[in-house]
């Protein structure tokens, strides 16, 4: 794997890079400023082409999940292949990880931002579990703390995919647990709050993720302030980022504008592995009536986008029948320009196109029924909430985002439920639908507060249905106001 290449695809590599195990992160910017992620795999993982069809699955699958609305993995933009390298571009920066934090100086992430870390990632990978997948590689390096200090998972199924192993849910279970002794053993964790994260960890081991992270809920009274908290995280991260990131001298920057004005490479030599083309497809654009293969058409004139087949990725593999099952939306132009690059008469074109419609209508409908069933097997519970508000205290004329996160076990139905402020005595009653597969939902109360003075509030989240047999599902978060 060439690691010296400056750009890939588009994005632009900054020069920070770890070596994990399925190759070499980089941290990037995308073509549109912002900053990502690029994973080279090691070329000896994806050498066997069985190897690059199950990482295309894998890959495909983790896109679905964060286009239903999963927040708790690291989001993929692509997965390309260029000069027989092999590259999985992100939407967000895969660093600093949890092990970075873990291993660098002062300040390390707090005793409440670790109780966060295993919140989220429960949550994460009970929805992987519910959507009959598994995550296969829970570590504190494959776990990624987000510029706001939410935690996110990287390399979902990638390490199992390439290696041709299932990847279990038993497994992410044991992972978790270990994962939650490790910071219990963290300099940040108090006796208290280490005692709380061995307990979950026996709770998993012995009853699942479901009760280890309801275990960690009943106990964040053993948490500093009383709740899990971003904050210390997202700080520490933004440390970890400046510290790592290497300071440039002006001619760094003078050569670096000079090299970002360079014409790109040719994206002809680029090929989305999310972009299988069909049997007998030489390339997108204007072919002519030809029907020759990619690599020995000529290069388009108008400066046109080459898509050519990569490396290993024969027409009729897995990928290509995952591609055909519905994944037109990734095409670089539309399905009428590569019929006439093909040839096909227009009747025949209309034929394929009516029938294709009808299938992947029927696809979703089936999906959806499926789903609608599964959902409506087992009701809707909710098994606790955590409230959160801004721990720094609020300046002149503020509106406060206080937050609330039901959790649930993973079923659809309706959530009614109340905010009470501690300066009204009428409560605010609210009512959400929650999506299947979900197995926690998120609410929020905006508070503006406005004049000089020095307020303190607090708000109150009660869950009014479904209620669990207790009868009972509340907790409240307070807020400082000073003015001026």
């Amino acid at each position: 794997m060439n690691s010296e290449r400056g750009n890939v695809a588009g994005f632009r590599l900054t020069g920070v890079s770890r070596t994990g195990e399925l190759g070499v992160w980089s941290s990037a910017v995308a073509p549109d400023g912002r900053p990502a992620g690029v994973l080279g795999f090691d070329p000896r993982s994806i050498a066997d082409p069985a190897a690059r069809d199950r990482l295309v699955a894998a890959v495909v699958a983790d896109r679905g999940l964060i286009q239903a609305g999963l927040t708790g993995l690291v989001p993929i933009s692509d997965l390309v292949s260029t000069q027989g390298e092999v590259w999985l571009l992100t939407a967000v920066p895969a660093s600093p990880t949890l092990a970075d934090l873990l291993s660098s100086g002062v300040p390390r992430p707090d005793a409440g931002g670790l109780a966060a870390v295993l919140l989220e990632t429960a949550q994460t990978l009970l929805t992987l579990h519910a959507a009959g997948l598994a995550h296969g590689a829970v570590r504190p390096d494959t776990v990624v703390i987000a510029a706001d200090g939410a935690a996110l998972l990287a390399e979902r199924g990638l390490a199992d995919a390439l290696h041709g192993r299932p990847s279990l849910p038993e497994g992410d279970v044991a992972a978790w647990a270990s994962l939650a002794r490790d910071l219990a053993a963290s300099p940040a964790a108090s006796p208290d709050t280490a005692g709380l994260f061995e307990r979950a960890a026996a709770t998993a081991s012995a009853g699942g993720l479901i009760q280890a992270r309801d275990a960690l809920l009943a106990g964040r009274d053993l948490l500093p302030q009383g709740s899990f908290g971003r904050d210390g995280l997202a700080e520490a991260a933004r440390r970890e980022s400046s510290s790592a990131a290497t300071p440039q001298t002006r001619q760094d920057r003078q050569a670096a504008a000079q090299a970002a004005a360079l014409p790109g490479p040719d994206e002809g030599e680029i090929v989305t592995l999310l972009h299988v083309p069909r049997t007998g497809e030489s390339r997108a654009g204007n072919a002519g009536q030809g029907t020759g293969t990619a690599d020995t058409a000529p290069p388009e004139s108008g400066g046109n986008v080459v898509m050519r087949f990569g490396p290993g990725v024969p027409a009729e593999t897995t990928a290509a029948q995952i591609w055909r099952a519905g994944r037109d939306q990734q095409q670089t132009e539309p399905p009428s320009g590569r019929l006439r690059a093909l040839g096909v008469p227009a009747r025949r074109r209309r034929r394929r196109t009516a029938l294709a419609s009808a299938i992947l209508a029927l696809m979703v409908v089936g999906i959806l029924a499926a789903w609608l069933l599964r959902g409506a097997a087992t009701p809707l519970a909710v098994t606790g909430v955590e409230t959160t508000a801004p721990k720094k205290t609020q300046g002149c004329d503020a509106t406060v985002r206080i937050t609330g996160v039901f959790a649930t076990n993973g079923s659809a139905g309706q959530i009614r439920y109340q905010w009470k402020r501690s300066d009204r005595k009428a409560p605010i009653v609210q009512e959400d639908t929650v999506s299947s597969g979900q197995t926690s939902h998120e609410v929020d109360l905006q508070w503006t507060v406005k004049g000089e003075g020095r307020f303190r509030g607090t708000a109150t989240l009660k869950l009014l249905s479904p209620l669990p047999a207790d009868g009972k599902v509340q907790d409240k978060a307070s807020f400082t106001y000073k003015c001026p």
